[in-house]
């Protein structure tokens, strides 16, 4: 047993859009061997954890009672007692409304090491995503923060309500929700006037973020008929007229659709990115992924004898990974290429070789095999011989085309693609918070949700169905679905255009349809 006290990081996981955590927040929890958490954070942090982490959630969950603070402080202890490096993750900043220094104060007594590594608050994270700044050159010169879970009707309270009534500047209140027409009653009643623009900020910085704006009279009402609820952040200041000019989160092309993506894990990142990044809430359900073979001689063999082939063309980045796996496997690097041309059947492909260090010699307009077919077709291929890695379940269209323009085509197996087990009923569940689009980037991608769907297409009707390229689209009509959008660049960059195309036209469609109705 370890009788020397581990470390505890009482992290800030800033206010819910992962991408604000700080980068020491991040290498605090690549390195944790325990991680203690929170609801009120993008689970997508968690994983930045070794698979190996111990993971402790401590916040309200359907069937559980949250744990109480003394709780946590004495799971703090004894993890820390125990040698562990402990991340204790919190939402927001630990030392602002987070009880980061009870948890502190608990460690000390023991004599246990720890750090504060601070995060950033929703007061002023929220607040900036709806587009307020809570100072502002000539309008604004400071800004307090509150904690409004405390009803000021009650006859003792810790917060000077008349104080912060006089101090003048922008009020941001926190967890005020429940207590908030209290809060503006008090408020009016200390002389803030009744015209005082405020705003509502419903999961500030979360890709389901809302927002409302008023006035201190009506406000409440505006936020009630806005189906607002808690957690809300209220704000409170001339700044607030500034959101009608500066609103940026929520004028995104995608914002408030929610994109469900069927890419195995390994290559739905930056797709997902992608499309944060244009304002959607995406949810991932890997319908296929990729493992290796149960057998490699075909492919060593393949890759041993690299320079019997005057053309290597990769189906796909997860083939080129599989080749370089295998030639360091054989103690071979990207050096077994020199003097063989190399193709790519797509710019995704290509990028992954060239992050290898090899610039390919083809690439096609169009990342499909026909076409890929129809432009090397212009070359001499009588006897030369092509080696075409590919999945055990690729399509044979590039294999059969090169064949008939005369190429001597050895096709060989990289990697297998399969159905992602346990996932049926989270597929199910995601559809049924209505998705408004559903994409597809291969036909397996189309094959395998509707399978784990048991054939059910009724549950996609609701939604979009966008694919990648023609190949993909045809697969889908085949299985019975309606495909409303296919993109014209087959690539993820492509793919998020034609979903901003899309919903673009749809809402015309939309104003159309009040103009005339």
């Amino acid at each position: 047993m370890n009788n020397s006290p581990g470390k505890v990081y009482l992290v800030g996981a800033g206010p819910g859009d992962p991408g604000l955590i700080t980068l020491k927040g991040l290498r605090c929890l690549e390195q944790a061997q325990v991680v203690i958490y929170d609801r009120l954070m993008d689970p997508s942090l968690i994983d930045s954890a070794p698979p190996s982490a111990e993971r402790i959630f401590v916040g309200k969950e359907r069937g559980r009672r949250e744990l109480t603070q003394d709780q946590i402080n004495e799971l703090l202890v004894d993890r820390g007692l125990a040698g562990k490096v402990v991340v204790r993750l919190k939402g927001g900043d630990p030392f602002v409304f987070g009880r980061g220094g009870e948890e502190a104060l608990a460690l000390t007594e023991k004599d246990i090491p720890f750090e504060v590594v601070p995060g950033i608050t929703s007061s002023i994270a929220a607040a900036a995503y709806a587009g307020i700044p809570v100072t502002h050159r000539g309008i604004a010169t400071c800004f307090t923060v509150v904690s409004g879970s405390e009803d000021p009707a009650k006859e003792e309270t810790s917060v000077n309500w008349q104080a912060l009534a006089r101090t003048g500047g922008t009020l941001v209140v926190l967890m005020g929700w429940s207590a908030l027409e209290s809060i503006l009653n008090t408020l009016k009643k200390e002389g803030v006037p009744v015209d005082t623009p405020v705003a509502l900020v419903q999961w500030g910085t979360w890709p389901a973020q809302a927002a409302v704006t008023g006035r201190l009279d009506d406000i409440l009402e505006r936020g009630r008929a806005a189906g607002i609820k808690a957690p809300v952040v209220t704000v409170i200041g001339p700044v607030v007229a500034l959101r009608e000019e500066l609103a940026w989160f929520d004028r995104r092309p995608l914002f408030g659709k929610k994109v469900l993506i069927t890419r195995s894990r390994t290559q739905a990142s930056k797709f997902r990115r992608l499309l944060e990044g244009l304002g959607a809430q995406t949810f991932e359900i890997p319908s296929i992924q990729t493992k290796p073979l149960e057998d490699y001689a075909d492919l060593d063999k393949a890759v041993a004898g690299l320079k019997d082939y005057r053309w290597v063309i990769f189906a796909s980045s997860n083939a080129v990974e599989a080749v370089f796996d295998r030639l360091a496997h054989l103690g071979l690097d990207s050096r077994a290429l020199g003097g063989v041309k190399v193709g790519a059947i797509g710019p995704a492909t290509a990028d992954v070789l060239a992050q290898r260090g090899i610039t390919a010699d083809f690439v096609p307009t169009r990342p499909v095999s026909e076409v890929v077919v129809q432009e090397l077709s212009q070359r001499d291929w009588i006897g030369v011989p092509v080696l075409l890695p590919v999945a055990d379940i690729g399509r044979d269209a590039l294999a059969t085309g090169l064949t008939k323009a005369g190429a001597l085509v050895d096709q060989v197996n990289a990697y297998r693609t399969v159905p992602t087990e346990g996932v049926d009923a989270q597929a199910r569940e995601a559809l049924s918070q209505g998705i408004d689009a559903v994409t597809f980037t291969s036909s397996s991608t189309v094959t395998n949700l509707v399978n784990m769907l048991n054939g059910d297409r009724a549950v996609l009707e609701a939604s979009s169905i966008a694919c990648i390229g023609p190949t993909t689209a045809a697969t889908a009509r085949e299985l019975g679905l309606r495909v409303d959008l296919v993109a014209d660049e087959h690539t993820v960059e492509g793919l998020a255009d034609a979903l901003v195309a899309h919903f673009a036209e749809s809402k015309i469609v939309e104003k159309g349809s009040l103009t005339h109705g």
